[in-house]
């Protein structure tokens, strides 16, 4: 096939621009900052009553996230298999892309009087979020051959990192300038939610609609994706380096993603740093994550990618160790550094080797899916480990300490991936 015009591409690179900013803007930052100073011990002193039974305010917000990413893990699969209807793909991107925006903007209602209400929003805005992205994803063979999948690909990440800058640079503006900082946020959560659904108009009037006649004939759209992962389970249960990566993965990404997820909240509730340092703090992450995957890359290419996962989780045990006795503001600005060096490394890193030890196959569709959802239902059980024992102990340093265990039997079991590939053979 040919590449799509450059128009199409842009269109399709710009939905990157648009939903990014909920990632930057809503989940690192100031959503975080705003549930912190609304839900704290000021206006909580017993904690927070959720379903008759009171809870600490970022345990709550913990088990709300993990929620979510279970309904995403459950979805994923079945939104996978309806992608392949190509007739339909666009109405369905379009209907999670509202409904993410639309949760974003009813956030400005959030305060404390209406936690519930927040909780909800934010949860729904992860389900619009990934949801959409299904879709979004699955439009790239379609309008790029595969010489210029790469660069196409660059070009929506590039696309999106700037965006979500931008946005953030905006209510940073907004919480500098205006004296109410908690309005300031709340009209940054009603600008992330007009920017996404906004600019995403681009990517829907660019983007083909095929016609129904044009669709894949497939029967059981529901159960199919479910079906799908089934395959790939059976085929990589035969290849014993392939299954000791991925349990591997598994067990790393519940401590990585989870840090990553509460690594703000972590700065506001232990260290009381107040928001516009950790503002400045998490776009700190985001540009030494790029440093991060270039230099494991390079790694990687001399020691070879699983030696080098290995050396990384030795990095985040450290970071967990850190974060347990840090106490100072420059303390945190140095460990968030390291955290954002190792974050864009393992990530790309993870990729990219599971890339490697798949099976030549024609089906990558169905073998990413399986990855996808292993990480989420990976954060669902890393999150939900965060909350509990910070609901248990009150101490988040508690809960960091516990992600050592996730990242030591992930350490463990890249070290006989590592023994497995000595070994071989790939296929059992």
């Amino acid at each position: 096939m040919q590449t799509a015009s450059k128009k199409v591409i842009n269109g399709w690179a710009m939905y990157d621009w648009a939903n990014s900013v909920y990632n930057l803007v809503i989940t690192t930052t100031f959503f975080p900052a705003y549930y912190a100073a609304v839900t704290g011990l000021k206006n909580f002193p017993d904690g927070i009553t959720f379903l008759g039974r009171r809870f600490v305010n970022t345990e709550l917000k913990d088990y709300v996230l993990a929620f979510g990413f279970l309904v995403i893990a459950l979805l994923s699969p079945v939104l996978s298999s309806i992608a392949d209807y190509k007739g339909n793909k666009k109405n369905f991107m379009r209907f999670f892309c509202y409904m993410g925006a639309l949760s974003c903007s009813l956030l400005y209602f959030s305060d404390k009087t209406h936690v519930t209400l927040g909780l909800m929003c934010f949860m729904f805005a992860g389900i619009g979020f990934y949801g959409s992205q299904v879709f979004y994803n699955s439009y790239l063979p379609e309008i790029a051959a595969e010489k210029d999948m790469d660069r196409i690909s660059a070009r929506g990440y590039t696309m999106g990192y700037i965006g979500s800058v931008l946005m953030q640079l905006i209510g940073f503006a907004l919480v500098m300038t205006m004296e109410d900082k908690g309005l300031a946020l709340t009209i940054t959560f009603l600008l992330v939610g007009i920017w996404w659904v906004g600019f995403a108009q681009i990517t829907f009037a660019r983007l083909p609609m095929s016609s129904k006649s044009e669709r894949k004939s497939k029967k059981h759209v529901l159960v199919n994706g479910f079906h799908e992962l089934k395959t790939v389970w059976q085929q990589v249960i035969k290849m014993p380096v392939l299954k000791r990566y991925l349990s591997a993965f598994f067990f790393y990404s519940m401590g990585v993603q989870t840090v990553m997820l509460v690594a703000i909240d972590f700065g506001i509730k232990e260290l009381k740093l107040p928001d516009e340092k950790l503002i400045i703090t998490a776009v700190i992450i985001q540009l030494v994550a790029i440093v991060g995957a270039i230099a494991m890359s390079k790694l990687s290419a001399k020691y070879g990618n699983v030696k080098v996962l290995i050396f990384t989780v030795l990095l985040w045990i450290g970071v967990c160790i850190a974060g347990y006795f840090i106490t100072t503001e420059m303390h945190f600005y140095i460990l968030a550094s390291l955290v954002g060096l190792v974050m864009g490394g393992i990530q790309s890193l993870s990729r990219s080797t599971y890339s490697k030890l798949m099976p030549e196959t024609k089906d990558t569709a169905s073998f990413f899916s399986f990855y996808d959802v292993t990480e989420k239902f990976a954060i669902v059980i890393g999150l939900f480990s965060f909350g509990l024992i910070e609901g248990l102990t009150h101490s988040m340093r508690n809960s960091l300490l516990a992600l050592i265990t996730f990242f030591a039997f992930g350490l463990l079991l890249l070290l006989t991936t590592a023994a497995a590939q000595k070994n071989k053979p790939v296929v059992s």
